[in-house]
């Protein structure tokens, strides 16, 4: 999607929602931008949503892989146009997606699984 904003996350929680195996519930933990935590969002009985205290990105696994990904696939370029920022993002994410070991190390905490 071009743009972030509730249409597109409410678009995000339905396919979220539909993959969400009968008779099981998901919790979706989103940072606190307001398309994830605006009111007009209508949340899916099989979801439940929950927010990330504010200012914490340690606790948000995903900054971990942007991290990644800003320091592998789009670190010190200049793209034509926006057409090819969305083919280097496509191509470093699906990469990335097929590296399941890689995104376990970088979205695991310990001090969680221990406490």
């Amino acid at each position: 999607m071009p743009k972030a904003n509730s249409e597109g996350m409410q678009q995000h929680l339905e396919v979220i929602a539909a993959a969400v195996t009968s008779g099981k519930h998901a919790v979706l933990v989103v940072d606190r931008a307001a398309w994830h935590v605006t009111a007009k969002l209508q949340i899916p009985a099989n979801l439940s949503i929950l927010p990330l205290p504010p200012y914490s990105p340690e606790l948000n696994p995903v900054e971990q892989i942007w991290q990644q990904l800003r320091q592998s696939d789009w670190a010190n370029r200049c793209f034509k146009n926006y057409d090819e920022i969305v083919d280097v993002c496509c191509q470093a994410w699906n990469r990335f997606a097929n590296q399941p070991d890689s995104i376990r190390t970088l979205c695991t905490r310990l001090w969680a699984i221990l406490a």
